[in-house]
């Protein structure tokens, strides 16, 4: 049975083969001279890391270096924009954006011949007369981590190296040192919030779950990661699964439970296998298991998959997904603190609330609560995407702007047009104007600016988006992923989509916008569950502050985005060469003209299918 001893002398076994990877530990003796670390989250092996790993263990096995420079599969770095990535140690030289071939270049000039491949090391990190780190370029500057605080660094399938980042000593902790009470105070006093959405105190949750009694309790890891553009659960699977391992323990301990469940989408394949393979080491090790660290308190986890039901993400239709029934939500009260899983007292946290547990255990409540704002403590994991020109994964401390997450973190908008908008909260939030840009990012002002946190998707947008378009689109995936229960969800959700559809196409009039209102509004407060509630909030969002847009789609008969294909005709100016390429692209034979003469658009004919704009080589056709 494994006791604290153990795991030190496990830590000390493993720190000589991490030492390279953090200055804090370049004094510690290494038995490498050079480490490599590969990215190998499911982003950069989608363009060949795996293939590019495999490259450089085979040439090191070639030359006979396997035992002096180490190859590392590890987690993801968070520069999306920039995979694949390798990084090498000491020094953590930040090669990017690799192609297959390229590993053999990094070993042999690099590795071998101790000279920087400029190459492909990634643009900001190097210059003619310095070379910065990986975490030294903007991207990292304002990032901290916790959360995500070994994704990158360690490797996921060793549970040694998790000990070796001080995994399970927070477990031992709780278990050796501190009494039920005292954990779930701690967790309170930390100020943690729940990171899947709504933002609920994770302490005073933890708290009503330990006060209800009950011969048997669950602890559920919600990782039904749905909205559109969202990644972050996945990457903390991933990168580091036995932080959520060890934080269902610790939370099975505060509140007396022995079980837990991760209710994880089986689109997810790479985390669902790491997953499987770290519960059995987990239990191989007797960190998790029967009679943990030698004492009568006993803790199993289980892997539930899900089939992609956006609704599922609701804790009441996740709970009856798992009891084998139709995953729909139930009304509440009761909550599941009370009731939940086959009637039972049950906790449910979503992965990243889990992957602040450790750090606050072993740092402690007054250290955490120092990070952050007065009612948002600590940090928040965001998948930054859409128009911007460094998309990944970031963690920054709540209180950020918006204006540092786009401009000084995203590095703007690609090719310098103009910002339009942010939607944060997925399909449940809500959209952010220029005006609003020095917004702190906690859940209180972000609420307040007709938006919400929720799990943490940000999708930025130009002066090229349609607001209008943008609210149908994710509309329509909350329609597509309602459960049907409830009607408000069911038929009020359908008629919202409609009307957008209407406007979008040029066929509403000026009564449709207070209909699309006043029916968002009905919706919001009859729907059953969180989904249907907060379904309407983009069209409310996007109507509220940019009711010009809606009222120009409704009243001209113009998209200004020009984005709504229904809206907009295609012209040919007196720029056109003649080579008579478009007229060759057209699905319908509307443009005619002679050879080097300027051609025209028949507009009766044109279904907008963007063919000839697309394909002019001179810019000669516009949208209008």
């Amino acid at each position: 049975m494994i006791k604290r001893n153990d795991l030190i002398k496990i830590k000390e076994q493993t720190l000589p083969k991490m030492s390279l990877r953090k200055k804090e530990l370049e004094n510690v003796y290494s038995i490498y001279n050079k480490q490599v670390l590969i990215c190998g989250d499911t982003g950069c092996r989608s363009s060949k890391s795996n293939i590019i790993e495999k490259e450089f263990r085979e040439e090191l096995r070639n030359k006979g270096l396997e035992k002096v420079i180490s190859i590392v599969r590890v987690g993801c770095f968070g520069l999306c924009a920039a995979g694949p990535i390798a990084v090498v140690h000491p020094g953590g030289k930040f090669y990017a954006s690799l192609k297959i071939g390229d590993a053999k270049r990094i070993i042999e000039e690099d590795l071998i011949g101790n000279k920087t491949v400029k190459d492909l090391i990634y643009e900001e990190a190097i210059s003619e007369d310095i070379m910065k780190s990986i975490y030294e370029v903007s991207y990292y500057k304002k990032q901290l981590k916790i959360a995500h605080k070994n994704c990158g660094y360690i490797d996921p399938s060793s549970i040694e190296e998790y000990i070796a980042a001080d995994g399970y000593f927070a477990l031992d902790k709780v278990i050796s040192e501190m009494t039920p009470e005292e954990v779930t105070k701690e967790i309170i006093d930390s100020g943690l919030r729940g990171r899947g959405g709504g933002g609920f105190p994770t302490g005073f949750k933890w708290e009503l779950t330990r006060k209800s009694l009950s011969d048997k309790k669950y602890v559920i890891c919600n990782a039904d990661e749905g909205d559109p553009g969202a990644f972050m659960d996945r990457s903390i699977l991933e990168g580091d699964p036995h932080s959520v391992l060890e934080a269902m323990a610790i939370a099975g301990y505060a509140i007396g439970a022995d079980e837990g469940f991760i209710y994880i989408r089986a689109e997810y394949p790479s985390a669902v296998d790491r997953l499987n393979k770290s519960i059995d080491e987990a239990e191989k090790m007797g960190v998790l298991g029967k009679n943990i660290f030698g004492t009568d308190f006993s803790f199993n986890i289980k892997l539930k998959l899900g089939a992609g039901a956006f609704v599922c993400g609701e804790e009441t239709a996740l709970m009856n997904s798992i009891e084998g029934k139709r995953g729909e939500p139930n009304p509440k009260p009761p909550y599941p603190a009370e009731s939940g899983l086959y009637g039972k007292p049950t906790l449910i946290n979503n992965v990243e609330t889990y992957a602040n547990i450790t750090r606050i255990i072993l740092d402690g409540s007054k250290w955490f609560s120092s990070i952050g704002t007065e009612k948002s403590k600590g940090t928040k994991v965001f998948t930054l995407g859409g128009e911007i020109n460094r998309p990944g994964i970031i963690e920054v401390p709540m209180g950020i702007t918006l204006r540092e997450i786009i401009y000084e973190i995203g590095g703007g908008i690609p090719g310098g047009k103009q910002f339009k908008a942010v939607q944060t909260g997925g399909p449940s939030g809500g959209c952010i104007t220029a005006e609003d840009l020095d917004t702190p990012i906690d859940y209180d002002s972000l609420i307040e600016k007709g938006s919400m946190m929720g799990s943490g998707g940000m999708i930025v947008m130009s002066e090229d988006s349609c607001m209008v378009d943008i609210a149908k689109f994710y509309l329509e995936f909350t329609l597509e992923e309602s459960c049907g229960k409830c009607t408000p969800c069911r038929i009020g959700n359908k008629r919202l989509q409609e009307i957008l559809v209407k406007i979008t196409e040029g066929k509403a009039e000026e009564k449709d916008l207070g209909d699309l209102e006043n029916l968002a509004e009905i919706i919001k407060d009859t729907s059953l569950c969180a989904l249907g509630q907060s379904a309407p909030n983009p069209v409310l969002s996007t109507l509220s502050r940019f009711r010009k847009e809606y009222e120009d789609h409704v009243l001209n008969k113009h998209c200004p985005a020009k984005v709504c294909n229904s809206l907009i005709n295609y012209s040919i100016i007196d720029s056109c060469i003649g080579c008579t390429k478009c007229a060759k692209l057209c699905p319908t034979h509307c443009i005619s003209g002679k050879v080097r003469e300027v051609h025209v658009i028949d507009n009766s004919k044109c279904i907008k299918c963007g063919a000839c704009y697309n394909g002019c080589p001179v810019n000669a056709i516009i949208k209008e």
